[in-house]
């Protein structure tokens, strides 16, 4: 439900304040950070294949780019047609190294490429599959045949048809490649479309998102014989097997975990296999380098909210499951883990306030760290050989840059990549502090503005998203643009947050907008303690349940001058018959009508009569995760019991972009982001006294 962190993570691999004196980012440089991601090491070890996302101020469409582990020549590889707005992405080597396959939407549809690194154009794979669904043949069509009419252009034979390209995987002996295929809309399709016959049955579509094989040489697609929505897929390491995990059409994770694992052979599309002892809640599925086990990442033993998940091996032979990460003391998932040779996984853990590479084994009972040079990594990869390692990752004052090691044991040193963040731009390493509440310790980071002296400082509260969320030791633009304005920023990992265990995680469930609300506010009075903070000017801030909270702390204090509240939920009820799933609601607070007292009691709206602070609302108008009539109902509710309090919609933003354009990551929208920060700072300027800016 509120998944998005109130922090959006923008990749540069530049020193900051070189040359001329450095500054923080002003608004206009927030829309100028570019972005990079999806590190691919070439099967020889010697090359980087990296995605490079524009920044906004110039479109916000990726590229694939090439880079020298030893810092060698650096070259863009491909190149977007003007009518092409999302770009080049997911590119990935072929197992010989000799070209590489990458995604992209030119002309009609998303497809595949291939593109020869000896030199030349990328070429298209021309694929196309026979429709297995078509709703304009169905009985009771609009519109009906006419009474008089022999023939219909509906009974013409099908054909062939272009497919959309949602992803793909190369088999390691580089001779087939799994595409994911949405069905196609049939010509009859779109000629309903077209006349605007064009009802939608909800729950109802035909369509769906399924397996095909590729195969490299001759173009030719086969389709796996399981039933959509395929998630995703891997290969066995002798190519011979896959699995796929397909997880149900028409909202039907929506009433509880769907999920299904299923075994192909390369060999008989035809005849896949379930495998029933696999849980429901599988995320991820990576092939242990035996061949023989199956590394997953699924649901927590422990009971936690949805999405908190534990590292599992599965024995193919055995059909048992083994727990890695039992007891482990952090959090796992925010990547799919590798594979390593000699046995065991390495995954991205959160740990506190890092985000580590850890290797997990079931001969060990403990993960091995792998240390690092950055306090947060974001990405981790490797090639067939394992002769190399890349790393992405960050912390407070630097950049995300790009690391490499010969060996997962050995130091990594930087890799030199394109020039990602503008110039001259300084950033403020967070102190990382500590405070008690009720039975917690609680952890976060706290920003101080250069200079500061005792008392005279203001401070910016801000709360991450989720609740299943966190802040870390990691690179953050929009905290250095609040810094630039004189301000201090805290963040704050509240109960029910990642990176100290799954009961911790689990420790607000039922109690939204309670013990986590304590936890925050004793963070803002340690500071206040120990740290030089104006307490006559403080504001909050947040997006998603870091808006929910802002909505919250509306109603039960007044020790703010101004909140700012983006993409909240502040009606649990409406929440949960709006929103575009409720799974995840209904572990905290069960359904809302058997539960009633509980869902209003974590609902800032019922403490709206207590309200007092001036309140900003942000809102993407096409959002579906926190929908457009959470910050309605807030903003009339504000507005009639005489709050000064203002609403501002974003049309055509959805919940994840409109907070990545926010927060300096990269948005198709030019101006959303400038115009939403813009607010924020004059808002709570106001609030402050200041002067405008």
């Amino acid at each position: 439900m509120r998944l998005c962190l109130a922090v959006w993570l923008v990749s540069a691999s530049v020193c900051l304040g070189q040359g001329t004196a450095s500054t923080f980012p002003t608004n206009e440089q927030m829309r100028h950070f570019r972005g990079m991601s999806n590190p691919r090491l070439s099967p020889d070890g010697k090359r980087i294949l990296l995605q490079i996302t524009d920044a906004t101020a110039d479109g916000a469409r990726s590229h694939l780019w090439l880079v020298d582990v030893d810092g060698g020549a650096q070259r863009q590889l491909t190149f977007s047609s003007d009518g092409d707005k999302a770009g080049e992405r997911s590119g990935e080597w072929m197992p010989d190294g000799q070209s590489i396959l990458f995604t992209a939407h030119r002309g009609e549809h998303t497809s595949l490429f291939q593109l020869p690194m000896a030199g030349g154009e990328a070429l298209r794979f021309d694929l196309k599959v026979m429709p297995l669904v078509d709703a304009s043949r169905s009985p009771d069509v609009i519109p009906p045949r006419a009474p008089d009419a022999k023939t219909d252009a509906r009974d013409e034979k099908p054909e062939p048809l272009a497919v959309d390209i949602s992803g793909f995987r190369i088999a390691p002996d580089g001779k087939t490649v799994a595409v994911l295929v949405r069905d196609p809309e049939t010509p009859g399709e779109k000629k309903q479309k077209d006349g605007k016959a064009d009802a939608a049955w909800v729950d109802h579509d035909l369509h769906g998102t399924r397996a095909y094989l590729l195969n490299v040489a001759s173009s030719k697609l086969t389709l796996v014989a399981i039933p959509p929505e395929v998630r995703g897929v891997s290969w066995s390491p002798d190519s011979a097997r896959m699995v796929a995990l397909e997880q149900g059409v028409n909202g039907a994770d929506d009433l509880g975990p769907t999920g299904s694992v299923w075994m192909v052979a390369a060999s008989d599309l035809a005849h896949p296999v379930r495998i029933p002892e696999m849980p429901m809640t599988v995320g991820a599925i990576t092939w242990a380098a035996d061949g023989q086990t199956l590394v997953i990442e699924a649901q927590a033993k422990a009971d936690a909210p949805p999405g908190y998940g534990d590292l599992y091996e599965f024995n193919l032979t055995t059909k048992t499951l083994k727990n890695l990460t039992e007891n482990f003391s952090g959090s796992v998932g925010r990547a799919e883990p590798v594979a390593v040779k000699g046995g065991g996984v390495v995954g991205l853990t959160d740990q506190g306030l890092d985000i580590t590479v850890a290797r997990f084994s079931g001969s060990h009972a403990s993960p091995e760290a792998i240390k690092l040079p950055v306090a947060a990594v974001t990405a981790i990869a490797t090639n067939a050989a394992q002769n190399g390692w890349i790393f992405l990752g960050s912390d407070g004052n630097h950049p995300p840059a790009l690391y490499y090691s010969a060996k997962l044991s050995s130091a990594a040193h930087l890799v030199a990549t394109p020039a990602l963040v503008p110039d001259n731009l300084t950033a403020v390493a967070g102190k990382r502090i500590e405070w008690k509440s009720d039975a917690f310790t609680m952890q976060g980071m706290l920003y101080l503005p250069p200079g500061a002296t005792v008392g005279k400082v203001p401070l910016v509260v801000e709360v991450h998203g989720g609740p299943l969320g966190s802040y870390s030791d990691i690179y953050a633009p929009f905290t250095n643009f609040l810094l630039g304005r004189g301000w201090a920023v805290l963040h704050t990992n509240p109960r029910g947050s990642t990176g100290r265990g799954a009961s911790f995680a689990a420790a607000n469930k039922n109690d939204l907008g309670g013990g986590d609300y304590r936890d925050i506010m004793a963070g803002v009075e340690s500071v206040l303690r120990t740290e030089p903070i104006d307490p006559a000017r403080m504001a909050l801030m947040g997006y998603s349940y870091g808006g929910e909270m802002a909505g919250f702390v509306e109603g039960k204090t007044t020790r703010f001058k101004a909140i700012v509240s983006g993409a909240p939920v502040i009606d649990q009820q409406s929440e949960y018959g709006t929103e575009s799933g409720s799974w995840y609601d209904r572990w905290y607070y069960g359904r809302p009508w058997e539960h009633e007292a509980d869902a209003w009691r974590q609902s800032p709206l019922s403490g709206v009569g207590q309200a007092r602070t001036p309140f900003l609302l942000l809102q993407g108008e096409s959002d579906s995760t926190d929908p457009l009539g959470q910050s309605q109902e807030m903003y009339r509710a504000l507005r009639q019991m005489g709050v000064a309090v203002e609403l501002v919609t974003y049309p055509r933003d959805d919940h994840g972009p409109l907070s990545a354009g926010i927060y300096g990551g990269q948005s198709r929208e030019p101006w959303h982001g400038f115009d939403a920060r813009q607010r924020i700072v004059n808002f709570i300027g106001r609030a402050f006294g200041e002067p405008a800016k």
